[in-house]
């Protein structure tokens, strides 16, 4: 599966060196990044002792091993490795890719004490990427999966004190801080926290309020109103202590729990900052679902948005995703051959190669302006309003006040026997659901940097550099977003979203 050259150079590379015959358990593999992190192992690190996924069962494959080779090994991902050389990836799943039936979220991964005792003496490393990622996730929701569940993952390190720990975290456990953001422990924007002498933040007695508060919203609601009542919930916890969303508060409190429980332990942290279509691996513009800034395009793509509030001048940070699988397996390679070390890594491209929010908008609308027949799932026609960031109050006072009349023109329309919404109106909802979401990504106060990261590249030799690399000053940014991103986009994430309601109709038809 490696090239000859990366064959006979295994010698000269730290990560390969570092990696043969060693065993890694993976989770989150159903998942994005997850993915793309396997198939670079599977293709770059042929000497792999094995490589062990836990993976829930759901109710089409409960077994992980019949669900990971119909929702996993069936992905484009691997498109190039069935290319290459199908047999030699058929093998490679059958005798080095073990599944796993368990939950992240359930005391020792549902799995026996036996059988979890067993896992953790047969693996020498963790990379942990599973995650809730939405944003506005109800708060126990995300608790249990983004901070809560670390509980299993130092559990099963504790039976094995050698083992180390990758765990994906986010540049945005940043929160509401401004300026230069390094690769250190996060001190919250809000409400204070205390701090212990290791560094990090002791956060038992807020996860047990949290709790509390939870129980408390369970008690009073049911149904609908219970699940928004646990989002809002989320968000006004989460900014009382200086994260905007959820997701991102969540994710701290994850990394606090961990850096207690693994003191003195092999534990890497690696936070990407907004992750999307790979730059040139597996292929170029691979990319599953649509992510952060993708929703916005493709709002503006449909002309369902041609405002939103934004800062043009601030540094909006995307990494493409096999940057950050680099990063994750170059961490992994050296928390392997130098334990008991803790480690955080920011996974980048603001403090190296900046672009900022404007230019990243000049680029996609000039794309989608002179070559937007190019892209025929993702442009339905040449896109004829622009699209403008503008400052949040000023965004407010626009759309606050076009929905009011709006509205009520709606109603009249009903009230006369015209039962639809008009369209500017669903417009203008989209616009504002978007701006809610996204909204603080888009004006940035802040520059993630990656000194450290490109410390340890710069470390693992040059052989590793090409096989693995993470520096972001090889992106241009004009030739990424126009023609990488974008195709990907078309390829990929929108043509299996086009397969999907595909088959959903053909479906229902059945049923009818």
């Amino acid at each position: 599966m490696a090239t000859q050259q990366q064959q006979n150079g295994a010698s000269a590379s730290g990560v390969l060196e570092q990696l043969r015959g060693k065993h890694v358990l993976i989770t989150g593999t159903t998942g994005f990044l997850g993915k793309v992190v396997l198939e670079k192992l599977i293709r770059t690190v042929p000497d792999i002792g094995g490589i062990h996924l836990l993976i829930r069962g759901n109710k089409r494959h409960p077994a992980a091993r019949e669900r990971f080779l119909n929702e996993i090994a069936s992905s484009s991902v691997f498109e190039r490795l069935r290319h290459d050389d199908n047999e030699a990836f058929e093998s490679f799943l059958e005798e080095r890719v073990h599944c796993i039936t368990g939950e992240v979220t359930e005391p020792r991964f549902g799995l026996t004490q036996e059988r979890f005792r067993a896992l953790a003496g047969q693996v020498d490393a963790f990379i942990n990427s599973a995650a809730s990622v939405n944003f506005r996730e109800e708060l126990d929701k995300a608790l249990k999966i983004n901070t809560l569940c670390l509980e299993n993952v130092a559990a099963l390190a504790e039976l094995n004190s050698t083992m180390a720990v990758i765990q994906v975290s986010t540049c945005y456990v940043n929160g509401k801080n401004s300026g230069q953001i390094t690769e250190s422990v996060i001190k919250p924007a809000g409400e204070s926290i205390p701090r212990s002498a290791d560094g990090y933040y002791e956060t038992e007695e807020l996860v047990h309020l949290l709790q509390d508060k939870i129980s408390d919203v369970k008690a009073r609601y049911s149904g609908k109103v219970l699940e928004k009542k646990l989002v809002d919930l989320g968000i006004r916890e989460a900014n009382n202590y200086g994260w905007s969303d959820t997701y991102t508060f969540t994710k701290w409190l994850g990394e606090q729990l961990l850096m207690k429980a693994l003191s003195g332990r092999s534990l890497t942290i690696v936070r990407p900052s907004i992750i999307e279509s790979a730059l040139e691996e597996p292929s170029p513009g691979w990319i599953e679902g649509v992510k952060v800034a993708d929703a916005i395009i493709l709002a503006y793509a449909r002309e369902k948005v041609s405002l939103f509030p934004g800062k043009r001048s601030g540094i909006i940070d995307v990494i493409p995703v096999d940057l950050v699988a680099n990063s994750i397996i170059l961490s992994l390679a050296e928390a392997i051959s130098e334990p008991g070390h803790r480690r955080i890594y920011q996974c980048c491209s603001g403090g190296s190669n900046p672009i900022s929010l404007g230019t990243f908008i000049d680029y996609l609308m000039a794309e989608a302006k002179s070559n937007y027949a190019a892209y025929d799932q993702l442009f339905y026609r040449r896109p004829t309003k622009p699209f403008v960031a503008v400052n949040r109050k000023l965004f407010d006072v626009v759309v606050g006040g076009m929905r009011v009349p709006l509205s009520i023109a709606g109603k009249a329309l009903r009230l006369a026997g015209q039962n639809r919404e008009l369209k500017v109106l669903k417009n203008l909802d989209t616009t504002r659901s978007l701006a809610t979401i996204f909204g603080f990504y888009t004006a940035p106060d802040y520059i993630f940097r990656n000194d450290s990261l490109m410390a340890l590249a710069s470390r693992m030799g040059e052989l590793d550099r090409v096989l693995f690399p993470v520096d972001a000053r090889q992106i241009d940014w004009q030739l990424y977003l126009c023609k990488i991103h974008l195709g990907g986009l078309n390829r990929y994430a929108l043509k299996e979203r086009k397969l999907y309601s595909l088959r959903a109709a053909q479906t229902r038809k059945k049923a009818a």
